[in-house]
């Protein structure tokens, strides 16, 4: 089955963390380029800043600044993966890259990759984990303050936590895990806080689901009506976790499909970030995405 879509942006490196502007322009992060990138309609393209490292997903923050995962390494390429992670925010006017945070309990982060905004003003984010020739790092869920006053764990002990995302509600913790291509979700009790397990003395990750056959996810969108759509390597596409338990795939012609984010007046244009090819592309969605908050 072929797939409609409509090609925004060509030639980008290893394009990840699309974020829909109000004005129609998409920012993207550009991993292998250790930058940031915007897209305007036309072929048009400017960069936003230079941020070294690896800068994987973004939101824009209730100040109107630009929040990153930066994976830290030296742009994702083959080879050990992250070190030297962290979370940052970039001026849109100035492209001034700002550090928040790079440590948390006294432990450095390692290769935070995705992050979500809840409604307080609180970042949710994933730390992946340092990749090295024989061995990978656990990872985990953590939380912290746009302002750099406050980082919190909230869960450790996954493997390869990628893609987050919160239920329309917010009271649900959207995570993919790359290394074993399952979704899982939290309960979250309060800001930066998720439910104990009964019985437990922290957190317990909920199964949702599995990628098919090979596939592994990347990051995801959740939908407004509280489907997660999780992008899909190997296979190419994107995965559909519907709210009645069923699922479905839109297939791309890419193996690495990295990211999905929903913009446009009815939230209905879906923006795909695919690394192999290096393209951003726009397809239209069945169903309206959720809004972000502050976005």
């Amino acid at each position: 089955m072929e797939t409609n879509f409509e090609v925004i942006a060509e030639g980008l490196e290893a394009p990840e963390g699309p974020v829909v502007m109000p004005d129609g322009s998409v920012i993207v992060m550009e991993m292998h380029a250790s930058r940031i990138s915007r897209i305007w309609g036309g072929g048009r393209r400017e960069v936003v800043a230079e941020t070294g490292g690896t800068p994987n997903g973004a939101q824009i923050g209730p100040d109107g600044a630009l929040y990153v995962c930066n994976c830290g390494g030296e742009g994702n390429r083959p080879g050990e993966h992250g070190g030297g992670g962290r979370i940052e925010r970039v001026d849109l006017a100035t492209g001034r890259v700002e550090r928040l945070y790079d440590s948390i309990n006294g432990h450095p982060i390692s290769a935070p990759n995705d992050l979500v905004f809840d409604e307080t003003g609180g970042i949710w984010f994933t730390d992946f984990g340092t990749v090295r020739e024989r061995a990978i790092e656990k990872s985990g869920l953590c939380w912290c303050r746009p302002d750099g006053s406050e980082i919190r764990q909230g869960y450790f002990g996954g493997l390869g936590y990628n893609g987050v995302g919160l239920s329309p509600d917010g009271r649900m913790l959207y995570v993919t895990a790359s290394w074993t291509g399952r979704l899982f979700r939290f309960a979250v009790e309060a800001p930066g806080q998720l439910r104990k397990g009964p019985e437990m003395d922290g957190p317990v990750p909920e199964y949702m689901g599995s990628a098919a056959g090979e596939s592994v996810f990347d990051s995801l969108a959740v939908t407004q009506s509280g489907a997660v759509c999780a992008a899909t390597i190997i296979g190419g596409g994107i995965t559909t976790f519907h709210a009645g338990g069923e699922t479905s795939f839109l297939p791309l012609p890419d193996r690495t499909v990295t990211n999905i984010a929903f913009g446009g007046d009815d939230m209905r244009d879906a923006y795909i970030t695919l690394l192999r090819t290096g393209r951003l592309v726009k397809v239209r969605w069945d169903e309206p995405g959720l809004k972000l908050h502050f976005a």
